[in-house]
């Protein structure tokens, strides 16, 4: 079963390394309401992939943290090095609440994980079930969401229905080729995970032995996930 980990307070010592990390940009949804600051990130520690971002809401969700996949984060057009996702506050406070010390425990993350990615295909919130793709919206829930208006000639003139679904008409993001541009910080803070795997990996054990209490790793632990 794969292990997980945290940044923690982990810190880049490479100044370029440093002003390309994505902890500190800002998360937003619908609307253009802003959902929080990433806070850390969770990773797989035999890969160093990335499976969970973790944002910092500042206090207006009770359990203050939630976790979001990261492929359903992108950047963010109105907000320069941000970033955006379609979740509501709403869809967010029905998650599970998010507990680092969770992390500690394979089957205790097991557990939460398989919770919390229930709550995608319910009702369903974004996705259909046994998919990884996103629903395309319908007109309505584009209108909500702030991505457009109706044309008042098409409004005077023929009925529209509103639970037609529509292929957005700029379905991904055009990002200028900017090092320091959302898309390409990402997969430069990546980039830099992988080439600090070991000391990652040292920082990731101790927060988790920190946020849960328990005692320092076995002799040969930290050997044996490099290894792997």
């Amino acid at each position: 079963m794969a292990r997980y980990g945290t940044l923690g307070d982990y810190r880049f010592s490479d100044t370029q390394e440093a002003a390309l990390d994505i902890r500190g940009a800002s998360l937003y949804g619908p609307k253009d309401q802003e959902l929080g600051v990433i806070d850390d990130v969770i990773f797989d520690e035999a890969t160093g992939a990335i499976t969970f971002v973790v944002v910092d809401t500042g206090g207006w969700l009770s359990s203050r943290r939630f976790i979001v996949p990261p492929d359903e984060i992108r950047p963010s057009l109105q907000h320069e090095d941000d970033f955006l996702v379609d979740l509501t506050k709403e869809q967010i406070e029905s998650f599970p609440p998010y507990d680092r010390a969770d992390l500690s425990s394979e089957d205790k993350w097991a557990d939460y994980e398989r919770r919390y990615r229930s709550k995608w295909v319910e009702k369903p919130v974004m996705h259909r079930e046994a998919t990884d793709r996103n629903i395309t919206p319908t007109t309505r829930q584009q209108l909500d969401a702030g991505s457009g208006t109706l044309p008042a000639s098409d409004a005077d003139t023929a009925e529209l229905d509103l639970e037609t679904e529509l292929t957005p008409v700029h379905p991904e993001a055009t990002m200028e080729v900017d090092p320091s541009g959302p898309t390409l910080r990402w997969r430069a803070f990546e980039d830099s995970l992988h080439r600090r795997r070991e000391e990652v990996l040292q920082s990731s054990i101790e927060n988790l032995k920190r946020a849960s209490g328990e005692k320092p790793p076995e002799p040969g632990r930290i050997e044996r996930r490099k290894a792997s």
